[in-house]
């Protein structure tokens, strides 16, 4: 948990024409986090949606056995709205605890593109293997929340897209491709869902010689799963799992409801 990790619950871009939101719709959801079966981390989710406009607020912590190695909790949020096809955000802000050490990550947006980004403590000198940011390559992204709310006129059109993330360091693309469907059902929800693999293809801010990224680009199996937030028009995750080097994590909603 050392900063927001994209690869968990970052989906989205794309999205063909879509009624407007439901004026003032607000929903929360409850997730835990488990590796290899074990819980060691937990998150809530409560977010707006008004016209073409959406607020999403997190509050994450450790938990389970993993809350005795690392105390690690924080908030995050990002705002933004819908428009040609995709979601452009506005601000995204993530600020945690781990021990006794204080960090945040915080990103602003105009029009399509990056503006500034603020990481503290700052990132440590880079080496030969650093792959810079490109000229073009903070246009059109999505922050990792940003991209976990996919707007789409039906649930057939969830997946089959490319996501273009930024994560205050990485930039990334994540490709959507259609599994399957099923029902689910957990607290406040009960439905229809859509299941998309990702593939994960990092692009820059990113050292060539990390193994882990390496793993996630060629080996990992990461699969996600979207439910309709109401009538909104809007789908976000409600299971995920990630397989890396060295077991499988899972994220689960424990509840998944409107709250208005």
């Amino acid at each position: 948990m050392r900063r927001p990790a994209p690869i968990l619950l970052c989906l989205c871009l794309a999205v063909l024409p879509s009624p407007l939101l439901a004026a003032g719709k607000s929903f929360s959801g409850d997730y835990s986090l488990s590796f290899l079966g074990i819980p060691v981390a937990k998150a809530t989710f409560d977010s707006t949606y008004e016209g073409n406009s959406y607020i999403v607020n997190g509050r994450v912590s450790s938990a389970g056995l993993a809350a005795f190695f690392d105390d690690t909790r924080g908030t995050i949020s990002s705002r933004g709205s819908f428009g040609e096809g995709r979601t452009r955000p506005r601000a995204f802000r993530a600020d945690y605890v781990s021990g006794k050490v204080s960090s945040l990550v915080a990103v602003g947006f105009s029009g399509d593109r990056v503006t500034s980004t603020e990481v503290v403590p700052p990132p440590k000198k880079r080496g030969k293997t650093w792959i810079p940011l490109g000229a073009n390559d903070l246009r059109g992204v999505a922050d990792p929340i940003a991209a976990t709310v996919i707007r789409a006129p039906s649930l057939d059109k969830v997946c089959g897209r490319t996501v273009r993330i930024y994560d205050g360091e990485l930039r990334a693309d994540l490709k959507l491709t259609e599994v399957s469907r099923k029902k689910m059902a957990v607290k406040g929800f009960e439905g229809d869902t859509v299941t998309c693999r990702m593939g994960f293809q990092p692009v820059s801010g990113y050292r060539t010689d990390k193994k882990a990224l390496t793993f996630l680009r060629d080996r990992s199996r990461i699969m996600v799963t979207f439910a309709p937030l109401g009538e909104t028009g809007v789908y976000a995750p409600i299971y995920a799992t990630v397989s890396t080097e060295i077991g499988k994590i899972t994220v689960k909603a424990r509840r998944f409801e409107a709250t208005n």
